[in-house]
């Protein structure tokens, strides 16, 4: 799933509401659905969390300031 863009993870993400919100689905499925849901919305909180910390990288650099490696945290990680 980690190989999903972020915009890929939020059409998922917006497919998987719309089901929930219809409520045909039975217990089971929904409770799969949700988790689902769930590990889309961290995908896509982890890949925003990059995107932010490549911006002020780059902005740091614009100002003179040394770059450092952005390192995803382990916790993140482990969700994937």
């Amino acid at each position: 799933m980690s190989d999903l863009s972020l915009e890929q993870a939020i059409q998922e993400l917006e497919q998987i509401v719309v089901k929930l919100e219809q409520g045909e689905l039975p217990l089971e499925q929904a409770l799969e659905q949700f988790e689902q849901a769930v590990r889309l919305s961290r995908l896509s909180q982890q890949k925003l969390q990059q995107a932010e910390q490549k911006v002020s990288q780059l902005l740091q650099q614009q100002n003179g300031e040394e770059l450092t490696e952005f390192a995803a945290d382990a916790s993140d990680e482990a969700d994937s």
